[in-house]
């Protein structure tokens, strides 16, 4: 029989109590999420830095001063452009529709059904056009970007200049008989978070600045932009490059009509990337050690932006890592106990 403790009654209500809190104030955690996201990313950093003699203080300061410099060169040179392939691609994109629509109509594909097209078409341009507009005029959205840009920044240097120590802290209250479990777990969970997350970023990066450049050398218009969304969403495996393949080929069809050379030359673009990150950067950069298999990582995306929203999202690779490695931590507990009894058996049957 399982004898609970005050312990397991504690980090049960503790648990609760978080899910709650998460639920109850995901319209304010983003911020908070990001900021330990970010001061969780940088630790290694942080504690090279304190190893080649520079104070925890000192070494927060120094990330700090040369993380605002490339966010400012990332503002004044990323944004603007960003912006201008957004504005180019929804210029563009009604006259790509009726572009697709004349030739459906003169191939005598759509048959009498030039009303419904138009009506789609219609539709698909007010809606962009809405939720552009929306997005860059909404009091709402500009009151989250300012307090991503401003609360985000100061949570990641508190949290960054006091990680040893909430560490040390933490440690500090583990059960004496339990602590080395809990610290060898947490040490996998560390590892196969940290692993995925940090190589899975720079895999995404990499992807995006080679569909980018694939892309404008083909000549496809809003070809950064398209690039630079193929390779943010590859952080969910294999979803990049199809989402990447659709909305290039849906553009490349706007743009140079049913030119199969051309569509083929965006494929090979997809499919290029996909071979590079599936032979070179994920071997590389994440390896075989992280433990998490795609279907898991897809579902405990799903699962949790359903629940959380984006929120649920930003957790969902760390929840999945922490359940990763408790029921392989369970799965060798009881096969060890198994063992245990069956070897028990055969020396009372001898």
């Amino acid at each position: 029989m399982i004898e609970i403790r005050t312990s397991h009654l504690i980090f049960l209500v503790a648990f609760l109590v978080f899910t709650y809190l998460i639920s109850a104030l995901s319209h304010i955690m983003l911020p908070f999420v990001l900021g330990f996201a970010l001061a969780y990313f940088l630790d290694p950093l942080a504690d090279w830095l304190e190893a080649i003699g520079l104070r925890r203080s000192l070494a927060t300061a120094t990330i700090t001063f040369f993380g605002g410099l490339a966010l400012l060169a990332a503002i004044a040179f990323g944004v603007p452009t960003m912006i201008e392939q957004i504005t180019l691609l929804v210029t563009v994109l009604p006259g790509y529709i009726n572009e697709l629509q004349s030739w459906l109509l003169a191939k005598n594909i759509a048959g009498g059904q030039s009303e419904i097209i138009t009506s789609i078409s219609e539709s698909m341009v007010a809606g962009i056009q809405t939720t552009a507009t929306s997005l860059l005029s909404t009091g709402l959205s500009i009151i989250n970007v300012l307090s991503l840009l401003v609360i985000t920044p100061i949570v990641a240097i508190y949290m960054l200049n006091d990680w040893d120590r909430m560490v040390a802290q933490i440690n500090a209250l583990l059960p004496d008989e339990q602590a080395t479990t809990i610290r060898n777990l947490a040490q996998q969970i560390d590892e196969t978070l940290g692993g995925f997350a940090r190589g899975q970023l720079m895999v995404c990066a990499s992807l995006g600045i080679i569909y980018a450049i694939g892309l404008s050398l083909i000549g496809l218009d809003s070809a950064l932009f398209v690039g630079f969304l193929a390779g943010l969403v590859s952080f969910v495996p294999y979803v990049g490059a199809a989402f990447g393949l659709l909305l290039g080929g849906v553009l490349g069809l706007g743009q140079f009509g049913f030119e199969w050379f051309a569509l083929a030359q965006i494929a090979i673009v997809f499919f290029v990337g996909q071979f590079i990150e599936g032979n070179i950067l994920t071997p590389r950069l994440v390896g075989d050690r992280v433990h998490l298999h795609p279907v898991w990582i897809i579902f405990a995306l799903l699962a949790m932006g359903s629940i959380f929203g984006f929120i649920g999202l930003l957790l969902a690779v760390p929840i999945a890592a922490v359940i990763g490695v408790l029921v392989r931590h369970l799965v060798t507990l009881y096969a060890r106990d198994y063992q245990h009894a069956v070897e028990h058996d055969d020396v009372n049957e001898g």
